[in-house]
C-alpha cells in the first residue's frame, strides 16, 4: 500500500511514546482516592482528556482540580516511559514543516513525555488546554490540520485508540492506526492498520510524504461502507 499526503498528524501516547504503565498508575491512584472502580477509570481514559473523563466519571467533582491532581500524578511518574519503535529515525529525517503532534494530554505533560522519551518537541502543537471538545471529537485533528496550513484531506491521522481514529475520520482526515492499545475490531474508523511506525516506510517526495506498508489485514475502511 502506497498513500500520499501533505502532512502527518500524530498521537502522542501509544504512537510516538510508550506511556501506559504512568497513565494506569495514575488512574488508578484517582480512582482509589474516591472508591471507584479502577478498570472502569483506566479504560474511560484511554485516548480522551483527562478533564472529559473526570466530568463522566464523577460530573460532582470539581474538575479542574482534579485534572491538576491527575496531571501532577503523570508528570511526575516517567517509570518505563519509552520512544516506540520507528519514531526516532522518523522524526529526526522528517523536518518539522511536515508534522505536529494532536494529543490529549495536557501541554505540560505533552512535553514533559516527549522530553523524557528522547523526542524533539515540535514548536506547535495541538493539545488537551488548546480545544474546547477533545477526541472523538473532530477540533483537535481540524486544529492540527490548520496549523500546519493544509486541509485535512491532505493529512494523515496516525493514531492508536478508537476514539481517536474517529476524530480523525470526522475531521476528514486520512487515518492510518497502530495496535499498540487496541483490537484491529475496535479500529473500524481507521482507513489502514499496521503493527507498528517500524512497518512504515517514509519518504519525502517533491513536497509531500509517501507512506509504504503492508496493512494488517484487509483495509479497515471498506467496513465503513
Amino acid at each position: 500500500m502506497k498513500v500520499t499526503v501533505r502532512g502527518i498528524l500524530f498521537d502522542m501516547d501509544g504512537v510516538l511514546v510508550s506511556s501506559l504503565g504512568s497513565v494506569e498508575r495514575s488512574w488508578t491512584t484517582w480512582a482509589e482516592k474516591h472508591g471507584m472502580n479502577i478498570a472502569e477509570a483506566i479504560q474511560t481514559a484511554h485516548g480522551r482528556r483527562a478533564i472529559e473523563t473526570v466530568r463522566f466519571l464523577r460530573p460532582d467533582l470539581n474538575a479542574d482540580e482534579e485534572l491538576k491532581y491527575i496531571e501532577d500524578l503523570e508528570v511526575e511518574d516517567n517509570d518505563g516511559l519509552a520512544i516506540l519503535g520507528g519514531v526516532k529515525p522518523l522524526l529526526e529525517t522528517l523536518p518539522e514543516k511536515y508534522w505536529t503532534v494532536v494529543t490529549s494530554a495536557t501541554e505540560r505533560l505533552a512535553r514533559s513525555r516527549m522530553k523524557a522519551g528522547g523526542i524533539r518537541v515540535p514548536s506547535r502543537m495541538i493539545t488537551a488546554d488548546m480545544v474546547t471538545k477533545g477526541k472523538p471529537d473532530p477540533e483537535p485533528y481540524e486544529r492540527g490540520a490548520a496549523l500546519l496550513g493544509l486541509k485535512p484531506e491532505e493529512c494523515l491521522v496516525i493514531e492508536d485508540s478508537a476514539s481517536g481514529a474517529k476524530a480523525g475520520q470526522a475531521a476528514g482526515c486520512k487515518v492510518l492506526a497502530t495496535l499498540f492499545s487496541h483490537s484491529v475490531e475496535s479500529l473500524v474508523a481507521a482507513d489502514w492498520i499496521v503493527r507498528s511506525l517500524e512497518d512504515v516506510r517514509f519518504t519525502l517526495v517533491d513536497e509531500s510524504i509517501e507512506l509504504e506498508f503492508e496493512p494488517v489485514g484487509r483495509v479497515v475502511s471498506s467496513l465503513r461502507s
